[in-house]
C-alpha cells in the first residue's frame, strides 16, 4: 500500500468524471514497462499542499499548468500503459507534450536496461522495477523553489514550506477544473516579495529567503530552467553555472535540479544522504567514482536508489 504523507487526501471516486464543455482528452503513450505505481509514490512523496491533489486510488494526480494560451486544470491518469491527461481549455497538445516529459514517457529503456542489468548492485533493482521513470516535474521554477525550501530538513518540512509559499504568494486558480487548487508563485511575484514578509509567511531563515529572492530575480531576468538545455553541453553547463552563482545554492541543489528539471540523463547528485545511505554509507567522493559505472544513464540509477530505499 502507497504511504499518504500528511496533507495529501486520497478521496474515492466511482466512475469516469463528468464531461464539461471545452474539455478534452488526450493519451500519450509510454515506452512500456512503465511503473505507474512508483511514479505515484513520487508524486505523493512531494505533492504541494493546494498545489498537487493526488489520489493514490486512483492513480491520478491534478494540478494547474500553464500554457502559451492560458492555465489548465490538468489530471492525469498514470497507468502501466498509457497516460490519460485530461483538462479544460487552454492548448491540449502543449499540456500532453509537458505530461510527457514530467513522467519521462519515451524513455530509452533499453539503454538503462543494459547499461544497469549489468551491474551488482543496480541489476536486482532493476529487476524489481523494470519501469522506473526519472519523474520530472511541470514547471521549473516551481521545483527549483521547492528543493531549495528541501535542504538539510525532511520532505514533510519541505512540503509545510511550500504550501504555505503557495498559500502566501501564490494565485487562486480561476478556471474551471480547479475545484481549490492555486498556481504556485512565478518568478515576478517571488522576486518583488519583501525580505522580511517572506521569511514569516513561510517560516524560514533569513538565508534561506535571500536564496529564494535571488532564485527568483535571476529567473525574472531570463534564468530558464527547463530540460530543453539537456542535449546541448554547453547550455547545460551554463545553467548549472549561473545556478551555483546563487547565495546558498550548491552542488547538492545544482545536480538535483539537473536531474530533475533540466533533463539530464546522466545526471547524478553525489552529495545525497539517502542515496550515500543506500550505497552503504560511502561518502560523496566516493559515490561519484562509483557512479561512473552507470553512466550514461546515472539518473535512473539514482532513481532506482532513491526509490527502492524511500518506497
Amino acid at each position: 500500500m502507497t504511504p499518504v504523507p500528511d496533507g495529501v487526501t486520497t478521496v474515492p471516486q466511482v466512475g469516469a468524471p463528468a464531461d464539461r464543455a471545452g474539455s478534452w482528452t488526450r493519451h500519450v503513450p509510454v515506452v512500456r514497462p512503465f511503473d505507474a505505481t512508483s511514479a505515484i509514490a513520487t508524486l505523493l512523496a512531494h505533492a504541494v499542499p493546494g498545489v498537487d491533489r493526488v489520489d493514490a486510488g486512483r492513480g491520478e494526480v491534478t494540478r494547474l499548468v500553464e500554457t502559451g494560451s492560458g492555465t489548465v486544470a490538468t489530471t492525469v491518469r498514470l497507468t502501466p500503459d498509457v497516460l490519460e491527461v485530461r483538462g479544460d481549455g487552454g492548448d491540449p497538445d502543449a499540456v500532453r507534450a509537458l505530461v510527457a516529459r514530467w513522467f519521462d514517457a519515451d524513455a530509452d529503456l533499453a539503454t538503462v536496461h543494459t547499461v544497469l542489468g549489468a551491474d551488482p548492485v543496480l541489476a536486482p533493482l532493476l529487476a524489481e522495477r523494470p519501469g522506473l521513470r526519472v519523474v520530472g516535474h511541470p514547471s521549473g521554477f516551481e521545483a527549483a523553489v521547492t528543493t531549495v525550501l528541501g535542504q538539510q530538513v525532511s520532505l514533510a518540512a519541505c512540503r509545510t514550506f511550500a504550501g504555505r509559499l503557495a498559500g502566501a504568494y501564490g494565485r487562486e486558480g480561476d478556471v474551471a477544473g480547479a475545484d481549490g487548487l492555486r498556481l504556485f508563485p512565478d518568478p515576478d511575484a517571488l522576486a518583488g516579495a519583501q525580505a522580511a514578509e517572506l521569511q514569516s509567511a513561510v517560516g524560514i531563515t533569513g538565508a534561506r529567503t535571500r536564496t529564494l529572492l535571488a532564485l527568483a530575480a535571476a529567473c525574472a531576468d531570463g534564468l530558464v530552467l527547463g530540460p530543453q538545455v539537456a542535449d546541448d553541453p554547453a547550455a547545460l553547463a551554463d545553467t548549472r553555472a549561473r545556478l551555483l552563482a546563487l547565495p546558498g545554492v550548491g552542488p547538492w541543489t545544482v545536480d538535483y535540479l539537473s536531474v530533475k528539471v533540466l533533463g539530464d540523463r546522466d545526471g547524478f547528485v553525489p552529495g545525497d544522504l539517502v542515496l550515500r545511505k543506500a550505497l552503504g554509507g560511502i561518502d560523496a567522493r566516493a559515490a561519484a567514482r562509483t557512479a561512473e559505472a552507470w553512466a550514461p544513464v546515472r539518473a535512473y540509477a539514482l532513481f532506482h536508489l532513491w526509490t527502492h530505499t524511500a518506497y
